[in-house]
């Protein structure tokens, strides 16, 4: 993916990175300036009460103070280790969630929908009718959503199950169903959350090379992955968030490198520690 104009890498000041370059460069503002922000977090939080006594005071906090945009014809990158926000950062993106503190703001006249496994779904309706609702739960009019279902049900693979009940869906052809029908929608923001990771190997290619087709035909995407290889070819920039926090935020190869160096030293720290505690 083409890197112009995107900012440079930075990092949270309040946390230690040494997998990170030692200079840090702020993003200048003037280098998006041609470039309509489609979606703005501003100092977003987001936290509910917990029993834990792990928790602040019985306080979970989720997010903490995310502040990000969402350039028309980029596709944003998330990473990060499971439970730092990932998901809750795209469904506050969707609307959603609403934040405890701090504005999610999205450009006027623009719509986003969250692309995730079985959005939308109802086990005793059909595949179709299911693709029928999801179409129009992502904005698109009945009449647009019926118009979608042929090649929903051509790209999806799914055969005569598209007329079976979901109940009777194994998760692969759930994940099918659902990449396609937001595929083959059409909205100003895609919201992807994990969908390019499941189903089986052939799906997962040809579910990769149609969002490829998507992002260079100008569609502006957000994408969270475990796949860090998926997120360096598909991404322009990448945020990476832990505990909670925007760490590092910059260029696809620069943020996910640092990120895989990062979890690969954190695992033979651990590695050793568990050799001293059992030796």
């Amino acid at each position: 993916m083409s890197t112009d104009n995107q900012p440079a890498l930075h990092t949270s000041s309040d946390e230690p990175t040494t997998a990170l370059s030692d200079e840090v460069v702020v993003p200048d503002p003037a280098e998006a300036v041609d470039r309509l922000a489609m979606l703005e977090l501003e100092e977003v939080s987001l936290s509910y009460h917990a029993h834990k006594k792990s928790f602040d005071h019985g306080t979970h906090h989720v997010l903490n103070q995310v502040s990000l945009q969402l350039y028309e014809g980029e596709t944003l990158g998330i990473i990060g280790r499971n439970g730092v926000g990932k998901t809750t950062l795209l469904r506050l993106m969707a609307g959603i969630l609403a934040p405890t503190l701090g504005k999610v703001h999205i450009h006027p006249g623009k719509s986003a929908s969250l692309l995730t496994l079985g959005l939308g779904f109802k086990a005793d309706l059909s595949g179709r009718d299911n693709a029928l609702l999801a179409a129009m739960l992502q904005g698109s009019s009945r009449k647009q959503a019926k118009s979608f279902l042929p090649s929903i049900q051509e790209f999806s693979e799914l055969g005569d199950s598209f007329y079976e009940p979901v109940k009777d869906y194994s998760s692969g052809m759930r994940a099918r169903l659902a990449f396609t029908t937001a595929l083959m929608t059409h909205v100003d923001i895609l919201l992807v959350d994990e969908i390019l990771s499941v189903g089986d190997a052939h799906f997962r290619e040809k579910a990769e090379s149609a969002m490829k087709s998507r992002i260079t035909g100008g569609q502006t995407v957000v994408f969270v992955s475990h796949m860090a290889e998926q997120v360096k070819k598909l991404c322009d920039r990448v945020v990476w968030l832990d505990k909670g926090k925007v760490l590092a935020m910059g260029p696809a190869a620069e943020v996910v490198d640092a990120y895989t160096q990062h979890v690969k030293e954190a695992r033979i720290a651990a590695r050793e520690k568990n050799v001293v505690a059992t030796g």
